[in-house]
């Protein structure tokens, strides 16, 4: 069902002076918001649609507490519309077709349009995004829709297809600076009635701690202020001791299945590849402080010591693996310590992605050429019979020629997938594999005068 944000007018309501502090604190005007200035900054699209109330289907998306419901507290003020709110997690099918019965009936009656707020709009199954498609399609009601997930993952193409999506960004320091002035000297929403004397430390530890998080930053303001005795001349001393206990440890902005998940071990990888152990170390350090699975980690330095170093360091995947084992055999805090061995060699070792630009060389041909036929001096001759079918018949043994080489066809079909870059150990293959393919070569031309 709806809920109390808005009222049977479809405004938001006055907030009791016992609700939280940031919920008090939310802006009421564009003047008043803070932070996003790549959507609301001005000249910019999102703000001349809001100013001019000409909003259309938005989905706004992006970390907790950076003012998605914040934002549509602002439409909900400025928009001559009707505005209604509800959660996706208390909202069925059922509720949906009244609130779009409503809306049709309003507009009948009052030509008064209709936006429809959705908070946490990712957990709407298939059949409730699909009986919102047609009322949005139809411009009956505007939908905004904020939720903390990627909604390219988790929200129907046709729904995203037909709305702005608005990617909301951790507040920086200043965003939240601004908030928590305006907390402390706002007398009717805020606790501009306590006489506050807090430390700049302090100001900046909650800004830090609070990782970009207004709602962090006011709630922990807040307990701060009062729980806090007053001193002999009646003022609270918020001091860097008290920020401390207000907001003792930093929740990481970190889901282990979903956008940021996959974000921060792309960055990991990518540090890797790009020779930059430190930035690789602190990606590392923020996946295991958000608790994620060493395993998983170790296994993308595995790939990333094959695909990125190759033979370049063939050393690069055996520390790769070792590391794995041990992450298996001693588990954690201790495994962050073979993490991090296998992170810096992987990030320092010279780079090479030969191998892998070879297998997806040979990949290509299989699936989109034709499948050649294993010559029959490669295939299996132990068996009996074998020899009549021709099978294994004019094989050389390379180990019985000078340098355990050999000139004959093993079914390449002339082509070279394996192009051994200049760097590290692969400088050393790249010799050794000229001079066998100059032999090749020198031997086909041989062969081609005596035809001749």
């Amino acid at each position: 069902m709806a809920d109390s944000l808005f009222n049977n007018n479809g405004k938001p309501p006055q907030q009791s002076k016992n609700a939280p502090l940031a919920l008090r604190m939310r802006p009421v005007s564009l003047e008043e918001f803070a932070g996003q200035e790549h959507l609301l900054g001005k000249g910019k699209l999102l703000r001349r649609a809001i100013e001019a109330d000409k909003i259309i289907s938005l989905i706004l998306f992006g970390p907790p507490g950076t003012g998605k419901t914040a934002l549509a507290h602002v439409i909900a003020n400025k928009t001559q519309s009707h505005f209604v709110k509800t959660n996706a997690t208390t909202a069925g099918v059922e509720e949906l077709r009244k609130f779009i019965d409503e809306a049709k009936q309003r507009y009948a009656l009052n030509n008064k349009h209709t936006i429809l707020f959705i908070d946490e709009v990712h957990r709407f199954n298939k059949l409730q995004q699909d009986a919102l498609l047609p009322s949005v399609e139809d411009n009956v009601i505007t939908l905004i829709g904020a939720t903390t997930h990627n909604p390219y993952f988790f929200i129907n193409a046709p729904l995203v297809s037909r709305s702005t999506v608005a990617e909301f960004y951790p507040l920086n320091d200043n965003d939240l600076k601004k908030i928590l002035k305006r907390a402390l000297e706002d007398k009717e929403k805020g606790l501009g009635e306590y006489n506050i004397k807090i430390e700049e430390k302090a100001i900046n530890h909650l800004i830090k701690i609070s990782d970009g998080d207004a709602r962090k930053l006011l709630n922990a303001l807040e307990i701060g202020v009062l729980t806090t005795p007053k001193n002999e001349d009646g003022a609270i001393d918020f001091t860097l001791a008290v920020a401390e206990q207000s907001i003792q440890k930093k929740a990481i902005v970190y889901d282990k299945d979903e956008t940021q998940h996959y974000d921060t071990i792309s960055a990991f990888i990518k540090s890797m590849r790009g020779s930059d152990p430190d930035a690789a170390l602190y990606w590392l350090a923020k996946m295991l402080e958000a608790g994620e699975d060493p395993r998983f980690i170790a296994r993308r330095i595995i790939i990333c010591a094959a695909e990125d170093v190759g033979n370049a360091d063939p050393q690069a995947l055996v520390i790769a693996n070792a590391c794995f084992q041990a992450c298996e055999l001693i588990g954690m805090p201790e495994g962050r310590i073979p993490l991090a061995q296998a992170t810096i060699y992987v990030s320092c070792a010279p780079k090479s992605n030969a191998s892998y630009e070879a297998i997806e060389k040979a990949s290509k041909d299989i699936k989109e050429q034709r499948t050649r036929r294993v010559p029959s001096h490669l295939q299996v001759g132990s068996y009996k019979g074998a020899e009549k079918l021709g099978r294994g018949v004019g094989y050389k043994y390379a180990h019985s020629f000078p340098g355990h080489f050999v000139q004959q066809d093993y079914g390449a079909g002339g082509k070279q997938y394996y192009i051994p870059s200049l760097q590290g150990y692969e400088k050393i293959i790249k010799q050794r594999l000229d001079e066998l393919r100059k032999r090749k070569q020198n031997k086909v031309t041989e062969q081609d005068k005596k035809t001749s």
